[in-house]
């Protein structure tokens, strides 16, 4: 008898926690986003030396020439080390079919990191004397890119509370807790904003004044899935 009866007692406990694990919890599920427009502060430029002729060897030693112009530049500035990189160094073989002749093209690439966009005029007058004939484009960026992502996350889930207390409201019902947050927001990508300026031999080159960049504005974006209890 006092089998039976533990099995009893058992079998009442399994069947009461399979009710409260089967319990649904009423609730909404709905999608947020959050968007911050701000100014950029800051910019990514990316600048080339290209040399072309007929000797390697020369060219190579004539672009070496330049960029080292361009890197005492920016020390004379006060560039700190850590805002300019080399990113590619190259030396090729090109043939020119309408002279029928093979020349070469010795080129570099450095990104510069500005932090103060109203020295890119200065900056820029300043790379183009020391011999940079190549601009190949800049990336507008913010300073407080943390502290921005903030205020997005908070719109985002603002906004999503909002949207499940519309549902609830009109449902007659409300909205309670938050049970699952998941967010789905996307990286960040600083804006290229492409440009093109070369000039071989001597010819005049110039980089265009800021007066004439669309800096615009950067777009912060977060989005948040949230579901909320309903009671």
């Amino acid at each position: 008898m006092k089998k039976i009866a533990l099995v009893l007692v058992m079998l009442t406990a399994g069947l009461a926690n399979a009710q409260v694990t089967d319990k649904v919890v009423p609730q909404v599920t709905v999608s947020g986003q959050g968007k911050i427009e701000v100014q950029p502060d800051e910019a990514i430029i990316t600048i080339g030396v290209e040399n072309m002729g007929d000797n390697p060897t020369e060219i190579k030693k004539k672009n070496d020439a330049t960029v080292d112009a361009v890197i005492k530049y920016l020390k004379s500035i006060k560039l700190p080390e850590s805002d300019y990189q080399t990113q590619r160094v190259n030396l090729h073989r090109n043939y020119d079919y309408n002279k029928k002749k093979y020349y070469h093209v010795a080129s570099q690439t450095i990104t510069i990191h500005l932090k103060d966009l109203s020295k890119y005029d200065a900056v820029m007058g300043g790379l183009i004397d020391a011999g940079v004939n190549n601009i190949q484009g800049v990336e507008f960026k913010t300073s407080k890119l943390a502290q921005y992502e903030q205020q997005a996350r908070t719109e985002a889930a603002l906004d999503a509370k909002k949207k499940a207390a519309d549902y609830a409201t009109a449902l007659g019902q409300k909205t309670g807790k938050a049970i699952v947050i998941s967010d789905s927001s996307q990286p960040y990508y600083p804006v290229m904003r492409s440009m093109s300026m070369k000039a071989y031999d001597g010819a005049e080159a110039a980089a265009p004044p800021m007066e004439t960049l669309a800096i615009g504005k950067i777009e912060i974006k977060a989005s948040v899935t949230i579901s909320f209890e309903l009671y």
